[in-house]
């Protein structure tokens, strides 16, 4: 049989976990009477430790918010996810621009960690290799992050001192619609009210932030996500590629990623059989034209280019440097 002091060390976890638990939840998650986990609340109590009690039919008890606990209290899996989590948002770039937290807060867990496990999550850390080389640091400030986030929730405007990409610096009143994380950058996608148009704006680019009285309405069914991907296949390049593919919208975007090309069905090209196989309109943006081809084969089925008139001669060339190379070597007779 457990101990007492197990077992209130046990309640103690329960209750950390957050959220309201009910006398009989906690009398059942530590086999025990409802008499003795109100003796057990006194025990906490007596400790300092404070634990609320919610009166009413879905009451009980439950730690007082924003109270930091020591010593923390995690399972090996729960630890494990933590340290990891740490190393995985650092490598990823998605750490705040306070660099060291994700240093210091893992340096904490460990002090206050049993040896034994510590030594067992050292043995894990120091035996991992990642394939990918670390995300370049590109965090926002925690303030910026944290109103953002608030203005996100509550539907507030916010007002951005923003740096753009070509170095103008000014004020911007933004309608927030959310925060995107992609590869290794953080966003935030809104109306840009001065301009009266949808934006997608980097965090690490914003210098203050500060919500603005009132509200507003975000559009229905909004997706910020998609929105931010959509923006960057959209983004000004030197060439517009629009390219008709004899596939299904499905199939392409499993190829294609949403941030480099904008899938749509369309009607077949001129010729074409309309009882054959969808065909969709594929348009992307590009700097130079020589990667596109290779895209494009990757596909592997039937494509018609529309614009821009270069692109076919770079189809075409590629096609000529392919049949070169597999007729190269090729025995003699």
């Amino acid at each position: 049989m457990a101990r007492p002091t197990t077992r209130v060390l046990a309640l103690l976890e329960l209750l950390q976990a957050g959220g309201t638990r009910t006398v009989a939840e906690l009398a059942d998650r530590l086999e025990v009477d409802e008499r003795t986990v109100r003796r057990y609340v006194r025990h906490l109590v007596d400790l300092d430790i404070p634990v609320e009690s919610v009166r009413g039919r879905y009451g009980g008890y439950r730690l007082s918010a924003g109270y930091r606990m020591p010593p923390l209290m995690l399972t090996d899996d729960e630890a494990l996810a933590v340290l990891l989590g740490l190393i995985a948002g650092r490598r990823a770039a998605l750490t705040t621009a306070a660099g060291t937290a994700g240093d210091t807060a893992a340096a904490k867990i460990r002090r206050v960690l049993p040896r034994a496990l510590a030594g067992r999550l050292d043995a894990v850390l120091d035996s991992l290799a990642f394939t990918a080389e670390p995300g370049e640091p590109t965090a926002p400030e925690t303030a910026v992050l944290l109103t953002i986030a608030d203005a996100v929730r509550h539907h507030r405007p916010i007002s951005l001192r923003y740096t753009a990409a070509d170095g103008w610096r000014g004020e911007r009143t933004l309608h927030p619609y959310g925060l995107v994380a992609h590869s290794g950058r953080w966003y935030v996608t809104g109306l840009d009210v001065g301009a009266g148009e949808d934006r997608t704006l980097r965090l690490d680019r914003i210098a203050d932030a500060r919500a603005l009285p009132g509200t507003f309405e975000p559009p229905a069914d909004v997706d910020p996500a998609q929105r931010v991907l959509t923006g960057f296949a959209r983004a000004p390049y030197r060439h517009e590629v629009s390219v008709l593919v004899r596939e299904t919208a499905e199939r392409i975007r499993a190829r294609l990623p949403a941030a480099l090309a904008i899938v749509a069905e369309a009607s077949p090209p001129g010729g074409a059989d309309p009882d054959a196989a969808p065909w969709c309109r594929v348009e992307l943006r590009a700097e130079r034209l020589d990667w596109v081809p290779a895209l494009l084969a990757s596909l592997d089925r039937p494509f018609v280019v529309e614009r821009p008139d270069e692109l076919r001669d770079s189809v075409l060339a590629f096609a000529e440097r392919l049949r070169d190379s597999a007729r190269r070597g090729t025995p003699a007779g």
